[in-house]
């Protein structure tokens, strides 16, 4: 009879295996490291930051930041945890907080944890805010400097100047529209913002909403002389809000007459030569879709990628002429967001541009 004896793995060995089923039940990325720093271990997480990883190997292979090797370096001699930034500019820029903390275990060498949190979302959310609170000071205080000078100037030398006054109250008046507008739409953001979570089911004929947008804007289109096409023979109902759905088509349309135009030879230009602007309300599968397109200058490429940032303008001189405040795409992006739908633009230098806003169809108003 031969006797078999199942031999029991090294401590160390079986020690290593449970320290890493612990880290692995983690969320957040771990390191375990020697002194020298070699890796003990790494959870999940860790190596979807760093797919370089490989237990034994030394974290300088995977980790290259001078200031996180000094640190282990440092909480291993003095024994208390630390805090380091790291900053990571390949394959993108990243940043990270890295806090090192002594693992002591009886009988055995001094080994180190590092835990990972990922700063880049929250530190792009600051600039974001620190950007959007600069540029709207700024977008308020130019106006507010030109009615402030002007009152000074109706108080002081132009108070008895009957044709002065007539042109400066003109000027007032039409900079304390742009401050309206401003306010208008950040308060418009912070609306949609707030309800961003809450998705509107009510049914909103789209066709009605372009060509109701479509008839308010008659004035401007009758002052550029461009004319407008809409191609929407039949009703398209999607759920939604339909006052923030309008305001999608008036942002979109208004955009187009505004920027979109350019002199053509094209037949249906309007009277002033203007290419027409073309609007098509359709269903295509489950989706209603709202397409508005311009034969204008174009956007250049560069610019495709930012157009929906907040106070991003391609051109800012032309924007504010217009009477534009820089936040109309940004207030779409996030209408489209709350609907569940999408905003796509394709343009060409040259070429024109087409904005295409896609929403999901009501599903009991396109029986």
């Amino acid at each position: 009879m031969t006797l078999q004896f199942e031999v029991p793995p090294p401590e160390t060995a079986r020690d290593e295996t449970y320290l890493a089923a612990v880290i692995g039940a983690i969320p957040g990325p771990v390191i375990v490291v020697t002194a020298e720093p070699r890796i003990v271990a790494a959870n999940g997480a860790a190596r979807d930051i760093l797919p370089a990883l490989r237990d034994g190997d030394l974290l300088a292979r995977s980790l290259r930041d001078p200031d996180v090797l000094d640190g282990i370096g440092r909480v291993h001699a003095a024994g208390s945890p630390e805090t380091v930034a790291w900053r990571d500019r390949v394959p993108v820029e990243r940043s990270f907080e890295v806090t090192v903390a002594p693992f002591d275990a009886p009988g055995e060498e001094r080994r180190l944890v590092l835990t990972v949190r990922d700063l880049t979302e929250a530190h792009r959310v600051e600039r974001m805010r620190v950007d959007f609170v600069a540029n709207a000071s700024h977008e308020l205080r130019t106006p507010l400097a030109s009615l402030l000078g002007f009152v000074e100037t109706l108080q002081g030398p132009a108070r008895d100047d009957v044709r002065a006054r007539e042109r400066f109250l003109a000027i007032m008046g039409e900079q304390a529209r742009r401050m309206a507008r401003l306010v208008d739409d950040l308060l418009s953001l912070s609306r949609i913002e707030q309800h961003l979570h809450l998705k509107p089911k009510k049914p909103v004929d789209l066709t009605l909403v372009a060509r109701h947008v479509a008839d308010t804007l008659a004035p401007l289109i009758a002052e550029t002389g461009v004319t407008v096409v809409i191609d929407a023979p039949d009703p398209v109902v999607v759920a939604g809000d339909r006052d923030e759905l309008v305001r999608v088509t008036e942002n979109l349309i208004e955009n187009a007459i505004k920027y979109g135009c350019q002199p053509s030879n094209r037949a249906g230009a309007g009277r002033t030569g203007a290419s027409p602007v073309e609007i098509c309300v359709r269903a295509v599968g489950r989706d209603g879709v709202l397409s508005v397109r311009d034969h204008g200058p174009g956007i250049a490429p560069e610019h495709l990628p930012r157009l929906t940032e907040r106070f991003y303008r391609v051109d800012t001189g032309q924007s504010r002429a217009k009477g534009g405040t820089g936040l109309g795409l940004a207030l779409v992006k996030h209408i489209m967001a709350r609907h569940r739908g999408s905003l796509s633009v394709h343009s060409e230098v040259g070429r024109g541009a087409l904005f295409t806003a896609v929403l999901p169809l009501h599903p009991q108003g396109n029986r």
